[in-house]
């Protein structure tokens, strides 16, 4: 497999798109949404992760093999989250059961 040769506009195209979400991160921190403003912090930060793996650790131009692992490795990432989402959620369950109270 030879080097790919990429156009300095995408990678100046995806810095701008970086800067742009990085900056709707910091104006939706400011904003009271409720109990949106973690799910929007998180699809922002998510769509972040998503360009710099494609574009700038080069997946997006990679064999399908290299696909087939950073996939494996994202989906071991929603399993670590499903485990401590389950954990943080349950706990307050578990002490009250634990000492008696309602």
């Amino acid at each position: 497999m030879g080097p790919h040769l990429v156009p300095k506009r995408v990678y100046y195209a995806v810095f701008a798109a970086l800067m742009v979400l990085t900056a709707v991160t910091v104006i939706v921190a400011f904003i009271d949404l409720g109990p949106f403003n973690n799910l929007i912090a998180m699809s922002i930060a998510v769509a972040k992760a998503t360009l710099v793996v494609l574009y700038f650790m080069h997946v997006r131009y990679s064999s399908k093999l290299t696909w087939v692992f950073a996939g494996a490795g994202f989906i071991w990432l929603i399993i670590l989250f499903v485990f401590m989402l389950n954990d943080y959620l349950t706990r307050e369950a578990w002490s009250n059961l634990l000492t008696g109270q309602p």
